[in-house]
């Protein structure tokens, strides 16, 4: 029988990502909340159950999607040869298609070994054996099976890809530790900041700064057609993502 797993973390969001420039549209049913890097004591110590972002937005060709989910960030350049996914972990990326924010299918991968030879297993997108906050590995052989670091599947089906990536952390780092500053650095020049956060603060449209330029994080991707995740003809989806031991 297949483990019960309860997820320790979910984010849930919808954001189309306009320097990947690929055509296409995808209807959303949820507003993107963010990204989150290292938000609690227990993600800091198990850092392959950190989520960092979950992303949504078109493939390759008008009626395709990728869907992506981030952990393990930031990774340093010495890290990221070593860095691969927790076997003991379900990774989950969950869909609803019908408006009312409950799973309706889930895509799960699983790992297997370590180093560079970890291995991945990928099973959907299928109906959930369970929704909710309880998850359970559902009981369909993996649609695709290979190592870590190399695109798995096909170009008119289901693609995966499961291994380190540039980590694009475009944030206003400076006003965030003004508007909560008990996440500043205890020493550096972010240390000095002020405590209060003033309207005239923020940078202006254009000036984002990606400040984990250079650190990666460990990325799920998968891209697939429309038709796989979608409901007859609504095409708006909510995704978010779990990672469950």
């Amino acid at each position: 029988m297949n483990p019960i797993r309860l997820p320790r973390r979910a984010r849930v969001a919808a954001a189309i990502l306009g320097t990947f420039g690929i055509a296409g549209a995808v209807a959303l049913a949820t507003d993107a909340l963010g990204s989150d890097h290292q938000d609690t004591p227990e993600v800091e110590l198990s850092p392959r159950m950190d989520i960092n972002d979950v992303y949504a937005f078109p493939g390759s060709s008008d009626d395709r999607i990728v869907l992506v989910m981030t952990t393990s960030s930031p990774l340093t350049p010495g890290q990221t040869p070593t860095a691969v996914f927790d076997p003991n972990l379900l990774y989950q990326l969950k869909i609803d298609n019908t408006g009312d924010a409950v799973e309706d299918l889930v895509i799960q991968l699983t790992f297997s070994g370590s180093g560079a030879s970890q291995t991945v297993d990928v099973r959907g997108p299928v109906a959930p054996a369970m929704t909710g906050m309880l998850s359970r590995i559902v009981s369909v052989a993996p649609s695709l099976s290979g190592r870590i670091n190399t695109v798995l599947g096909s170009p008119g089906g289901t693609q995966v890809f499961a291994g380190p990536r540039d980590d694009p952390f475009y944030l206003d780092l400076e006003q965030f530790f003004r508007i909560i500053p008990d996440r500043r650095p205890v020493t550096g020049a972010l240390s000095q900041l002020p405590d209060t956060a003033t309207a005239n603060a923020f940078r202006g449209p254009g000036a984002a700064v990606d400040y984990l330029a250079g650190f990666n994080a460990l990325a799920i991707v998968i891209e697939l057609p429309e038709a796989l995740v979608t409901a007859g003809g609504n095409a708006r989806i909510g995704v978010w993502g779990t990672i469950s031991r």
